[in-house]
């Protein structure tokens, strides 16, 4: 397992190499130029050339590139054209409420989809079965810009129920410690701010939640479906156990592998659908952030941003492959 482990990390570096030669060129290739959008269109030549002397822009290419990747290996993801700040602290300023949102997505996602997956499994043909399966294929159907924006026409502008944006109400006070808000609210016992943050969470976390949810439900059911039609299964029900024990002592942990797999990867496409959930309902994460730094050209938080995302999604595939020997010791590594 140990040796497993070394060896797909050692994976993670022709990866991100691999990812950042292709955003580097990506952002290279599309027009435009970051020292016009900082200047102005009324900029002098000179003052222009000036500035792309001093951000690196006139040398050529694999130059950029080498000067980009020295930094990266000190740790230093660059600077931010327009604030001039570290792309690191910011990445770390915004992270949190990005994971927040994707955890709070992912829980419901989990927990709606697996649970229709086993009914739907157990209650085959029925009525609730043809209605969640339905539902789990609009669910993947439906973008999730439009889906958000019907949730804030509903919810918010009709109804009045939900707020329409940010992650706290103006006029509620919170002392800050890990950025995660509703973590934030409990450590300090503010329950009107832990309210506050949970009636802001609702819509974002239900709009990104839709795909992963319907993708959950759907793997469950065909997982169930295989391991029910199990030889076990039926020893299992002849000896006299009740249903619920069948399915979820012997059942489930079977069919959850597959389902293990698809919520690992849902994880990282949760990150990268919070780009446009985030911009729909002005949350300030990661994605918002990113989404901001391509309208303004910002080359080094659009390098460091998508370098630290696709990190993050190659480890938590590590974490999904050693998982499964966690779920299920049949399993051994080769």
């Amino acid at each position: 397992m140990l040796a497993y482990i070394i060896r797909r990390v050692f994976i993670l570096i022709p990866t991100l190499l691999g990812v950042s030669i292709i955003v580097f060129l990506m952002m290279h290739l599309t027009p435009g130029d970051p020292a016009e959008l900082l200047l102005g269109e009324r900029a002098t030549e000179e003052t222009l050339d000036a500035l792309r002397e001093h951000l690196g822009l006139k040398e050529p290419l694999y130059v950029q590139y080498g000067m980009f990747l020295k930094r990266l290996m000190k740790g230093d993801l660059g600077e931010t054209i327009w604030t001039r700040q570290k792309v690191w602290l910011e990445v770390k300023q915004r992270f949190p409420a990005t994971i927040e949102l994707s955890l709070v997505a992912l829980s419901l996602s989990c927990f709606f989809g697996i649970i229709f997956g086993i009914v739907s499994a157990t209650k085959q043909y029925s009525i609730f079965d043809y209605v969640s399966m339905l539902g789990a294929l609009a669910g993947v159907s439906m973008p999730i810009f439009w889906l958000g924006l019907v949730f804030m026409l509903i919810f918010s502008l009709n109804l009045g129920w939900l707020p329409i944006s940010g992650r706290l109400s103006v006029g509620i006070d919170l002392e800050v410690i890990t950025n995660f808000y509703i973590l934030d609210a409990v450590l300090t016992r503010n329950w009107a701010a832990l309210r506050d943050a949970l009636w802001h969470i609702i819509m974002p976390a239900m709009t990104l939640s839709t795909i992963p949810m319907a993708i959950v439900a759907r793997m469950t059911r065909s997982a169930m479906l295989e391991v029910l039609r199990q030889d076990y299964i039926k020893t299992a029900k002849a000896k006299g156990l009740s249903n619920f024990i069948v399915i979820f002592k012997h059942a489930l942990r079977n069919a959850l592998i597959p389902v293990v797999t698809t919520v690992g990867l849902q994880f990282g496409v949760l990150l990268g659908g919070a780009i446009l959930t985030e911009t729909i309902f002005a949350w300030p994460g990661v994605g918002k952030w990113m989404y901001d730094a391509v309208m303004q050209r910002d080359y080094m938080v659009i390098q460091g941003g998508t370098l630290f995302i696709a990190g993050l999604f190659v480890v938590i595939n590590l974490c999904v492959d050693v998982m499964y020997a966690v779920i299920n010791p049949r399993i051994s590594v080769q």
